[in-house]
């Protein structure tokens, strides 16, 4: 693919959609961190639905921590390993509230080394929360970067690279946002949305629906 059609690609999803967010709710980088870490293989609306609970209870780290991992496990056992996320949802808290003052730092080596925390949940943060040029490269990026050819790679690491290093300044920080929802709405897994998908005459992909 080359340069003029990511170009255009990218204009058209913006003009789609000029100020894209997260589906996850939240009122501060405390609350998305959190909502981040709960959505490992579970959907927002999932995650949104216990969070609803869960947050006007314990709306900062400090309150999640009294709240003890027993009590986090009440609300979010809908969710899928509630147990695991239940866990490092504590100790995130803890890490917080002792070396941070229970803030969310705004760096990359700080949020990865907090438990259950990936490159990806921290790509995620350091994008939404404090508008870094940063791309969480998921199922949904993944799909959609390597079917329309848009930045193709093997795994994870490599689309984000190729994204990062393909993607021009004016688009890198909502990209991540227009990827996801294009992947989850339009160019899904099992069968892409092509006929009504507003780039499909600049996709790449070879077997195209009429859907």
């Amino acid at each position: 693919m080359n340069k003029e059609k990511r170009y255009q690609i990218l204009s058209r999803l913006r003009d789609n959609n000029p100020k894209p967010t997260t589906e996850l709710e939240y009122e501060s980088p405390f609350q998305l961190l959190i909502a981040v870490l709960l959505s490992a293989q579970a959907t927002d609306v999932g995650v949104n639905k216990a969070t609803r609970k869960l947050f006007p209870v314990a709306p900062t780290a400090e309150a999640m921590v009294a709240l003890g991992v027993d009590g986090i496990k009440q609300y979010i056992k809908t969710i899928g390993l509630f147990n695991s996320k239940a866990e490092n949802a504590y100790k995130t808290c803890q890490a917080l509230v002792e070396r941070y003052n229970g803030e969310v730092p705004e760096s990359r080596e700080a949020l990865e080394a907090l438990p259950g925390v990936g490159r990806k949940t921290a790509n995620v943060v350091l994008n939404t929360a404090f508008g870094w040029p940063t791309i969480a490269v998921d199922t949904h990026i993944f799909r959609v970067s390597n079917r329309t050819k848009l930045a193709p790679g093997k795994n994870v690491k490599e689309v984000e690279e190729k994204l990062i290093k393909v993607v021009p300044k004016e688009f890198k920080v909502d990209v991540h946002h227009w990827l996801i929802l294009h992947g989850r709405y339009t160019c899904i897994a099992r069968k892409p949305r092509c006929g009504s998908c507003i780039i499909e005459d600049l996709c790449e992909f070879k077997d195209k629906t009429s859907d």
